[in-house]
Formats: C-alpha cells, sequence, structure tokens
C-alpha cells in the first residue's frame, strides 16, 4: 500500500513538472511574439513622410484637379443626364466623400424616407413617387422646390411624394441599383417604374396624373379608331365583351405598368377590324401595332394584368433598336436582359443593319438586338468606350445586363448564320468573355508599375510577389490626391525585390478578379496565395500607414532601414529577408 502512494506522489509531480514546462514555454513564445509587434509599432518611420520637391510639386499639381466642395463640380457629379445614361455608368455615389449640407427648401409636403421606414410607405400608400438624391448634387439641389411643389399639388390626388439621401441609405440605393442623381422612382401597389418625365413642377404632376388616370380608353366609331391608327407610332387595342368587368379591369392594371404605348379597348367588331383582328375572334382578343417592320403582334396568354404587361413589354420594342438617349430607356427597362449589340460606322450601317434585323427575327422574346452608331458622338461613341469597342467595325458584342455585367465579343464576318450562332452561343453561355485593356506598356520601369487588363496575370498574380495594387480613374480627384503618397511609398520600396507597387485604370480595363464601386479602391494580393481573394486596404492614406500594412500582410518578411542621408530617399533601402 505505501509503495501505491508513493507512485500516485510520484505520478502528480512528474505531471506538475511537464505542465510548468509547458507554461513556461508557451510564455516565451507570447513574449517573443510580443517584441516582435512591439518592435514594428517603435519602428521610426518618421523618415517615410518626410517631404520631398518631386511629391510636394505633385500634391500641388492634383490639389489643382479635387472638386470644391463647397461647390459644384459639373465633371464629377453623378447625374442621369451626364453619365451615359445610367446603365452605362462606370461612376459610384462611392466616389465623392465630400457633403454639403441640405438645401434650404420648404418641402414640409415631401415624406422623409430611411431604410427603417421605406417598405412601411410604399406598402401602405397606392401611389408613390421617390427621388434618391445625394447632398452635394446641384442637379438635386435645382429639382428641390419643383420637387417640394408638386408634393403639395399631388397630394389631394392620393399620390405621395417622398425623398430619400441615397448616401446615408447606401442599403436601399443598392437594391434599386441607383446609378446616378437624382434617381427617381414611381410605385404603383408596390411594383416601381422609372420616371421619365421632365424635372419642373408642371412635368411631374403632368406625368403622374396620367399614370393614375383611367389607364384605357374606349373606341366607339371607326373614325376614332382610323385617327388614333395614323397619329400614334404603337397601341395596344383589346376586343372584349364588355366595357367593364374583369377583363377591362386586368387591361387598365397592365396599362399602369406600362409608360409608352397607350392602351384602348372595345367591343365594336368593325373597330376590331381596322386593327386587323378577327371580327369573329374569340374575346378577349388583343393586338400590338407598331408602325415598324413587324406591324402587328398577337397576345395569346392569360388575360391576366402580369402576362399583358409583359407582352407588351417584350414586343414593343422594334426587332433592332438604334441606341439614343430618347431609347436607352426602352432598352433597359425590358424584361429581356440580354442584348446584343452592333458597333458600325454610318456609312457601313446601310450594309450591315439589314443583316442584324434579319438575324433579330430568329431571336424574338430573347434577346434585345440594339444598333450603335459609332459615328454618333453623343450616344454611339460613349456607349462604344463603355464597352472598349474600338475600330471602324462592324463589331457585334452581347451583353447580359448591369446585374451581371459580362460582355462577350464577335469580330467575324457578320452574316445571318455568324449571328445566329454566335446568338445561340450566347443564350447557351458557351461563350468567354471579353475584357477591356489598354495596350501593354512598351517599358514598365516606374516605381509603380503599369498594370493593363492584358498584363493582369504577369504582374499581380506573380506568385513570388507582393503585390499592391491601386484601381484609379483619370477623373477621379481622390485619385489625384492619392498619387505622391503612392508613388513615394513605390519610391521608398523599388529596392525590395519581393514587393511590386502597381495601379491599373479601372475606366478603361478589367480582369475576373477585379469589381470596384469606386475609385480609388486599393487591393493587396499577397505571394503565393493568388487563388484567394485580395485583401481590401483600408487605412490611413499616409505613407507609414501602407508600409505598416504591407510589413502585417505580406508573405515574404522585409524591412526598411532609415537612410543614412534623408535628403537621398530611397539610398538607404535594404532587404532583410
Amino acid at each position: 500500500m505505501p509503495s501505491h502512494k508513493r507512485l500516485v506522489v510520484l505520478l502528480s509531480l512528474t505531471t506538475l513538472l511537464l505542465f510548468s514546462s509547458f507554461t513556461l514555454t508557451s510564455t516565451k513564445k507570447s513574449a517573443q511574439n510580443d517584441n516582435t509587434a512591439n518592435e514594428n509599432d517603435d519602428e521610426d518611420l518618421s523618415f517615410l513622410e518626410e517631404p520631398d520637391e518631386a511629391a510636394t510639386s505633385a500634391h500641388h499639381r492634383a490639389d489643382s484637379n479635387l472638386p470644391d466642395p463647397d461647390g459644384d463640380d459639373e465633371d464629377l457629379e453623378l447625374d442621369e443626364d451626364d453619365n451615359d445614361y445610367g446603365d452605362f455608368s462606370s461612376y459610384s455615389p462611392s466616389h465623392f466623400e465630400a457633403e454639403q449640407p441640405p438645401w434650404d427648401v420648404d418641402d414640409k409636403d415631401v415624406v422623409v424616407l430611411k431604410e427603417r421606414n421605406f417598405t412601411t410607405v410604399i406598402e401602405n400608400n397606392q401611389y408613390v413617387m421617390v427621388e434618391f438624391y445625394a447632398p452635394w448634387c446641384g442637379h438635386c439641389q435645382a429639382l428641390a422646390p419643383e420637387y417640394a411643389a408638386a408634393a403639395t399639388e399631388l397630394k389631394n390626388y392620393g399620390v405621395v411624394l417622398a425623398k430619400i439621401d441615397a448616401t446615408a441609405e447606401q442599403e436601399v440605393a443598392h437594391e434599386y441599383d441607383v446609378q446616378g442623381f437624382p434617381s427617381i422612382f414611381f410605385f404603383v401597389d408596390g411594383e416601381h417604374k422609372p420616371y421619365t418625365g421632365h424635372r419642373t413642377k408642371d412635368g411631374i404632376v403632368t406625368w403622374v396624373k396620367k399614370k393614375i388616370g383611367p389607364g384605357v380608353y374606349n373606341i366607339s366609331t371607326a373614325d376614332d379608331a382610323e385617327r388614333i391608327l395614323t397619329s400614334e407610332n404603337k397601341v395596344v387595342l383589346a376586343f372584349l365583351t364588355t366595357l367593364v368587368g374583369s377583363e377591362s379591369e386586368e387591361l387598365a392594371a397592365a396599362s399602369k405598368l406600362e409608360d409608352n404605348v397607350n392602351f384602348y379597348q372595345t367591343v365594336v367588331p368593325d373597330v376590331a377590324k381596322l386593327f386587323h383582328i378577327d371580327p369573329e375572334a374569340k374575346r378577349p382578343a388583343l393586338v400590338l401595332v407598331k408602325r415598324e417592320d413587324e406591324k402587328l403582334s398577337y397576345f395569346d396568354g392569360k388575360f391576366v394584368k402580369a402576362e399583358i404587361a409583359d407582352f407588351v413589354a417584350i414586343n414593343k420594342l422594334a426587332l433592332v433598336t438604334t441606341f439614343s438617349k430618347e431609347t436607352a430607356p426602352l432598352i433597359f427597362e425590358s424584361k429581356i436582359k440580354k442584348q446584343l449589340l452592333l458597333f458600325v460606322t454610318k456609312k457601313n450601317s446601310d450594309k450591315f443593319f439589314p443583316i442584324f434585323r434579319e438575324a433579330a427575327k430568329l431571336f424574338k422574346g430573347k434577346l434585345v438586338f440594339v444598333h450603335v452608331d459609332m459615328d454618333d458622338v453623343d450616344a454611339g461613341k460613349p456607349v462604344a468606350s463603355f464597352f472598349g469597342i474600338t475600330g471602324k467595325g462592324p463589331k457585334v458584342l452581347a451583353y447580359i445586363g448591369n446585374n451581371d455585367g459580362r460582355k462577350f465579343l464577335y469580330d467575324g464576318e457578320v452574316t445571318v448564320d455568324n449571328i445566329k450562332a454566335f446568338g445561340e452561343d450566347f443564350l447557351h453561355d458557351k461563350l468567354k468573355p471579353f475584357l477591356k485593356s489598354d495596350p501593354v506598356p512598351e517599358t514598365n520601369d516606374g516605381d509603380v508599375k503599369i498594370v493593363v487588363g492584358d498584363n493582369f496575370d504577369d504582374i499581380v498574380l506573380d506568385e513570388s510577389k507582393d503585390v499592391l495594387l491601386e484601381l484609379y480613374a483619370p477623373w477621379c480627384g481622390h485619385c489625384q490626391a492619392l498619387e505622391p503618397t503612392y508613388n513615394k511609398l513605390a519610391k521608398h520600396l523599388r529596392g525590395i525585390d519581393s514587393i511590386v507597387i502597381a495601379k491599373m485604370d479601372g475606366s478603361t480595363n478589367e480582369h475576373p478578379r477585379i469589381k470596384t464601386d469606386g475609385f480609388p479602391t486599393i487591393l493587396f494580393f499577397p505571394a503565393g496565395k493568388k487563388s484567394s481573394d485580395p485583401i481590401t486596404v483600408d487605412v490611413d492614406r499616409t505613407v507609414a500607414a501602407f508600409y505598416k500594412f504591407l510589413r502585417k500582410h505580406a508573405s515574404i518578411p522585409f524591412k526598411l532601414k532609415k537612410p543614412t542621408s534623408t535628403s537621398k530617399a530611397g539610398s538607404g533601402l535594404k532587404d532583410e529577408l
């Protein structure tokens, strides 16, 4: 028995000694880590922030291009009239950080929306107009008194006019894909459409009254039918058994969802005949009449609001729509989101437009066909620039739409058969995406390496390098302000072979690994981890802050030594690996 007790005591002492040894080792390792962290924190980085003449000069040049935070900067302000028609905009509200106080307007009848009450207001009111604005936007300020006056008049008609600060309520703005300011939507029973009227009190009132009116007009005589057919570009006629009741109500409800087509109804066989409906046809019958190549489209679905509205939305477009400021809303509001665009000069349009139109007949209801005149300075050229289309064409581009953004290029011979094959491959997701790229620089020896779409893999995805990449835009004032700091960082680090400081023009170059909602965006790609998502750099925009970030996140350790002479920045750099 005593020997058993001695054994227990011996085991207990052994366990205690082992635990003490483990604790001591852990404490030493922890102390070592703390010492390393303290060493980084205590590192004298004052030399990094010492000004040099070139950087100071560059900074002054950048400041001269910055937007005035106390005034309107028309070049940078996001406005739906000036941003490549909204859907082709590569700008976003995050490009701008300066704000102004709200304007002084008597808008007592304008409801102020926030995320917490947005849904409640929409659900509790049949008609709601919502303006997404930004406090710094001059166009929003100009609209404010007109909008307020319209709100006062329209409240007597049961219409609510509301506004929401998109810079403060970004989740709501993102949900409704707000691309520019002001963005105005009109909600009817919770379903929204963009406001397409004039930005005046009278324009708003007139547009809204049309939306909340009867929606459907009766035709009882042949004379009325002839007048409508000769004066309007596209109309919908329903041939019914009665002008009241459930079918008429469904037609009226569908008409509220359609901005650009007038809806009519009749019970008179002779009127139906003028609209190319068989007087003996089973009722209800419905036709969409257009003054274009494809003049008649007959409805064969269930006579309910949703199916009627979808039918009109799909069939109201021409087989091929020429892109312009006026037609842009029709294209982007279409229920069909996939588009095929023909880029061609005016000189070559006569040859290739008929071919494109013939191919469009094969994809009716599946693709929207768009003709882009590359000689049109106001519309065609901005669109070509957005998509990275250069040269004289003709070129055909498939585009999925802004929710996806992928695009696919065909630059072969433009024939009906080739377009048919390209379109079918597009629909079946068999195409390789087309990505924009500036030309690869002939020389790239600067401290900041120039990245374009075509050399992105070689520079940024080099597994042997830790790469810091700035995505910028030439017009971005904040990018210009950052430039001297970024250049100075690169100058200090040019002796570190394992680190690359790079920049890419995000407005003219694309890559599958890159997506940005604003400029500048700074991303870090650690060595040996290029298959992982990059790290977004969210630090103070100083040389020291960037340096500390790199020291912490770089896969390959490095450290700078303070130069022996600060007047020769970079001369005392040393790579300690």
